[in-house]
C-alpha cells in the first residue's frame, strides 16, 4: 500500500473533525451541531455535489459505457444485499438481517462526496454520470431488503407495508435533491452557473469538515451500546465493506477504463446508507433493531472506508 497516500488521508481536516466528534463524546463536552444546522449542512452537500455533477453531465454526450455503468451500478447495489443477507441471517433475526442487508447494498451519499474530495485531492475530477448512478443505487437494495424480509418471514409479511416503502425509496429527500440538482446543473448554461460557484465550490470543504464533526459526535453516543451486541456486528461492518470495495475496485474495469469512475464504484459498493434505509425500515419494518444497523453504517463501516478504504481501493484500481 502506499502509506503517503495513507497518511495524507489520515490527516485529512476532515477526517481529524470526525475524529474530533468522537472524542467530545468520550470527554462528555456539550459540543454539539444544532439538528437544523446539520440538516442544513447535509442538505447543502447533497445540492453541491448534484449541481457539479449536473454541469460535468452537459460536458459529457451519453455513450454505451455510460448505460452499462448505470446497468453495473444497479446490479452491485441488488447483488450486495442478496448476498449478504444469508451471511446475517445465520446470526441475526430476519428483521434485522434484512434491515442491514438493505443499508449495505444502498449507498452512503456523505461517503460519497468524502469520495469526491478525496479524488479532489489527488487532482482528480469526477465525471457527471456517476453521480446520477449514485442516486439509481440508493432504491434497488431497500426493495431486495423488503422482499427478503417477506420471503423469508411470510407469517409476518402482511404487517410490512410495501407501498409506502418502495414509494419512500424513489422520493427520499436525499435522492430527490441530489437528482434534482443533477437535472438543474445539467441545465444551467456555463455563465449561469459561475454565479453560484462560489457556494457550490469554495464552500464545500469547509461544510464538509462541520458535516463530519457532526457524525463523529452522532457516532461516539451509539457506539458503547453497539458493542453489547457481541463481536460479530463488529466485524461484518469491516470486512464486508472492504471486500465489496475491492471486488467492485476489480470488477469495474469490464464496465469502464477511467480510474476515477471505477474508485467510485468502489466506494458506492463498500459504503452503506445510515439516512434513507434507516428512514425506509423505521417505515416499513418496525421490528429491525436501529440500534444495531444505525452504528455499523455509521460508526464502524464509514471511517473504516474514508481511512482504510479508500487508498485500497485507489490503490486497486491504478494497478487492476
Amino acid at each position: 500500500m502506499n502509506f503517503d497516500l495513507l497518511i495524507e488521508n489520515l490527516t485529512n481536516p476532515a477526517l481529524l473533525f470526525f475524529v474530533l466528534g468522537i472524542i467530545a463524546v468520550y470527554l462528555k463536552s456539550d459540543l454539539e451541531i444544532p439538528p437544523n444546522s446539520s440538516k442544513f449542512i447535509s442538505l447543502y452537500l447533497l445540492f453541491a455535489i448534484g449541481f457539479k455533477g449536473g454541469q460535468e453531465l452537459s460536458h459529457e454526450k451519453f455513450t454505451s459505457e455510460i448505460a452499462l455503468s448505470m446497468l453495473f451500478g444497479i446490479c452491485v447495489s441488488l447483488a450486495i444485499p442478496l448476498y449478504t443477507f444469508f451471511i446475517l441471517k445465520r446470526r441475526l433475526n430476519v428483521f434485522d438481517a434484512g434491515a442491514i442487508a438493505a443499508a449495505y447494498g444502498s449507498v452512503s451519499a456523505v461517503t460519497f462526496v468524502t469520495a469526491v474530495s478525496y479524488l479532489e485531492s489527488q487532482q482528480l475530477s469526477l465525471h457527471g454520470h456517476m453521480v446520477a448512478i449514485m442516486a439509481l443505487m440508493e432504491s434497488p437494495a431497500i426493495i431486495i431488503g423488503l422482499v427478503l424480509i417477506s420471503i423469508f418471514n411470510k407469517e409476518e409479511s402482511n404487517t410490512i407495508n410495501k407501498s409506502s416503502v418502495i414509494k419512500h425509496s424513489f422520493t427520499n429527500g436525499s435522492v430527490l435533491l441530489i437528482l434534482g440538482s443533477l437535472i438543474i446543473g445539467y441545465l444551467a448554461s456555463a455563465k449561469q452557473a459561475e454565479g453560484i460557484k462560489p457556494f457550490t465550490n469554495d464552500l464545500f470543504k469547509g461544510f464538509l469538515a462541520i458535516f463530519l464533526l457532526d457524525m463523529g459526535i452522532t457516532s461516539g453516543k451509539k457506539l458503547k451500546s453497539f458493542f453489547s451486541f457481541g463481536w460479530f456486528p463488529f466485524a461484518f461492518a469491516i470486512f464486508i465493506p472492504l471486500i465489496n470495495g475491492s471486488a467492485v475496485a476489480m470488477l469495474s474495469s469490464f464496465v469502464t477504463s477511467d480510474i476515477t469512475s471505477r474508485f467510485i464504484f468502489a466506494v458506492l459498493a463498500a459504503s452503506a446508507s445510515y439516512i434513507a434505509v434507516p428512514a425506509a425500515m423505521k417505515i416499513s419494518v418496525p421490528k429491525a433493531n436501529p440500534g444495531l444497523f444505525l452504528p455499523m453504517a455509521l460508526a464502524v463501516t464509514f471511517p473504516v472506508n474514508i481511512t482504510v478504504g479508500m487508498p485500497i481501493y485507489f490503490l486497486i484500481v491504478q494497478r487492476f
